[in-house]
């Protein structure tokens, strides 16, 4: 079993609308470029995983049909939010178990102007009945009801009850988060938004689930990212300016719900990804004041203050008291979303969590041009698809 995976390319087209451009077309700029940054071809990779939320069919294959059709094993992955991130770790996997020693992992996805996510989207049936249906034998709908599986509500359910239990949080705390992202966005040329927006600006847009603002909220979007990645015995056979630039994987941990007793109700976003923050920094042997910059999962901004606990950016209850400090401004005690985050940077659903793993190690690189956090060494990424699945990975810049 190999004991270190590496990064050794990466890469992701800029987020935005792509009319003229498919899917495919997103997927195989990025894993060319990807490639091209790794100094590598298709015929260097033993194994590839995809990852799009959208795409039914066999996505992977297509692409091949793009760059280069070798006959390596291709899987196709889905995930919710966390699919680009799934995609990653099964290369990761492939590698650890030997059955590759250089492999790809894309993620991909052409959402347009998508609307509102969630389960409880189609409209509730006139008739009246009255006997028991479906899996859980309901005998009418319960969105709205027993909670909600929109994501806007989702999110800001889990914003308001961290308000209710912890002092120092509400709506200005939340609103900080976004003006913070907004700011990060103007330095980032790859973002699908690059406008800063002052905090009244923020918190005077249309409301779309309180406390959550229309600019409180990600975008819908178009577009791709793609990592290469290595065994470490691979590595050391490659040029040395490859070497030089290749960025350690030190944690690689997926999870997904344990029972709670409140997540019968609303889901719960939080126990899942303390217990990946956990196993991820056990598994690397990192400790979170160690982090130089994390891009972790702010579909809202709800989501990103509830996320500064559950990551131990701060301390237990701390989250409001983290923001109102600027402790995770570009320049503060732990940088976090500097990309802009899912807010401004974007969020074509299978594309994210390979492109937070883009941004991480870009930075480690020390390649991140006027957003570059100065002397990253260390970095988090984190990403969770309700149903649910948490991915969070740890990077490390580190010679061979």
């Amino acid at each position: 079993m190999a004991d270190n995976v590496w990064i050794i390319g990466a890469a992701m087209t800029k987020f935005g609308r792509y009319p003229d451009k498919d899917v495919v077309d997103l997927a195989s700029d990025a894993a060319l470029d990807a490639m091209a940054d790794a100094d590598a071809g298709i015929h260097d990779m033993n194994v590839m995983a995809v990852g799009s939320q959208f795409e039914m069919f066999t996505l992977g294959q297509q692409i091949q049909k793009q760059i280069g059709q070798t006959g390596i094993p291709v899987y196709n992955v889905s995930n919710a939010c966390a699919t680009g991130a799934s995609a990653v770790r099964t290369v990761i996997m492939a590698i650890k178990a030997g059955e590759a020693d250089m492999g790809l992992a894309i993620g991909a996805e052409q959402m347009g102007k998508a609307g509102l996510l969630g389960n409880a989207g189609k409209q509730r049936d006139k008739k009246n009945v009255f006997e028991p249906s479906g899996r859980y034998g309901g005998v009418m709908p319960v969105e709205g009801v027993l909670g909600t599986g929109i994501m806007p509500g989702v999110f800001a359910q889990a914003g308001m009850e961290y308000a209710a239990e912890h002092d120092g949080v509400g709506f200005e705390q939340f609103a900080k988060i976004a003006e913070k992202n907004h700011m990060h966005s103007s330095l980032n040329p790859l973002a699908q938004y690059q406008k800063v927006f002052s905090l009244d600006e923020i918190m005077n847009a249309p409301m779309q689930a309180y406390p959550n603002t229309l600019l409180m909220c990600c975008p819908t979007g178009d577009g791709a990212a793609a990592v290469v990645l290595v065994s470490e015995s691979k590595l050391k056979t490659l040029d040395p300016d490859v070497r030089k630039r290749a960025v350690k994987v030190s944690a690689s941990v997926m999870t997904s719900d344990p029972w709670v007793e409140s997540g019968q109700v609303q889901p719960d976003v939080n126990t899942l990804t303390r217990m990946a923050a956990d196993q991820a920094y056990e598994q690397s042997g990192v400790d979170p004041q160690d982090l130089d910059l994390v891009e972790l999962h702010d579909c809202f901004a709800t989501a990103e203050l509830v996320h500064y606990d559950n990551l131990r950016l701060c301390e237990p209850g701390g989250a409001g008291a983290f923001i109102d400090s600027g402790g995770p401004m570009r320049d503060g005690k732990i940088p976090v979303n500097v990309s802009g985050g899912l807010i401004s940077k974007g969020h074509p659903i299978g594309a994210t969590g390979a492109a937070n793993i883009y941004e991480v190690a870009t930075h480690l690189r020390g390649e991140a041009g006027d957003r570059q956090v100065e002397g990253a060494k260390v970095g988090m990424t984190h990403v969770i698809g309700l149903g649910s699945a948490c991915s969070v990975h740890i990077l490390e810049k580190q010679a061979v």
